[in-house]
């Protein structure tokens, strides 16, 4: 049994996700962009996915950040933090799920997201305005880049998610949860980390594999 158990704990460490832009397997990238360099020695994406993570209107999904207006870049950067982290982590193993997306056979749901990196993205993007609390469905993709749909309204993002959890655990359909863990604690991914120090979330995978 333990042998058995050891398999099904290493299938969920270091490895992708099968989804869009996502690679077969993880491994090094020398010219990643920008904020996903934190990946470089060991990512599921490509610097091509890296580069277009930043863009604010990128092929990725053709999704649109600024859809009820320009969205501050301190906000900004928490969304493209987040993406990195989505496209190129090797360490998101066991939050895995099926997907019955069209476009992706699999998912994260509940990654544990540390609290202080949590706290920061609602703290920077309070003020940022959206008319959506889930960005997963229901938007009005007939230009081809996601519009508020009839009827909805734009507001501040604080109204929209009134805490850090909400904003947090809500704008991709559950994909993060909140958690009291603290950054180092081995206990909650990080969505920044500096690479100069090691991965930290190879530890918290791990632990939850």
């Amino acid at each position: 049994a333990t042998a058995a158990a050891t398999v099904t704990q290493d299938s969920v460490l270091n490895i992708c996700m099968d989804a869009k832009h996502h690679k077969t397997e993880p491994g090094p990238e020398g010219q990643l962009y920008g904020q996903c360099v934190l990946w470089k020695d060991n990512a599921c994406c490509t610097a091509n996915t890296s580069m277009e993570a930043h863009q604010d209107q990128s092929y990725l999904y053709n999704f649109n950040w600024d859809h009820c207006g320009a969205m501050p870049e301190k906000c900004k950067r928490h969304f493209i933090q987040d993406t990195c982290l989505y496209e190129c982590s090797p360490n998101l193993g066991p939050w895995i799920d099926q997907a019955d997306n069209s476009w992706r056979k699999e998912r994260i749901r509940d990654v544990p997201l540390c609290q202080e990196d949590c706290e920061q993205w609602w703290e920077d993007c309070q003020d940022a305005v959206t008319c959506k609390v889930n960005w997963h469905t229901g938007w009005n993709w007939t230009t081809g880049t996601n519009q508020c749909p009839k009827g909805a309204m734009c507001q501040k993002f604080k109204y929209v998610f009134p805490t850090a959890a909400a904003l947090c655990e809500q704008v991709w359909s559950g994909s993060y949860r909140y958690t009291s863990h603290h950054r180092g604690s081995g206990r909650c991914i990080q969505m920044w980390f500096d690479p100069a120090q090691g991965n930290p979330n190879v530890a918290v995978a791990q632990y939850y594999a």
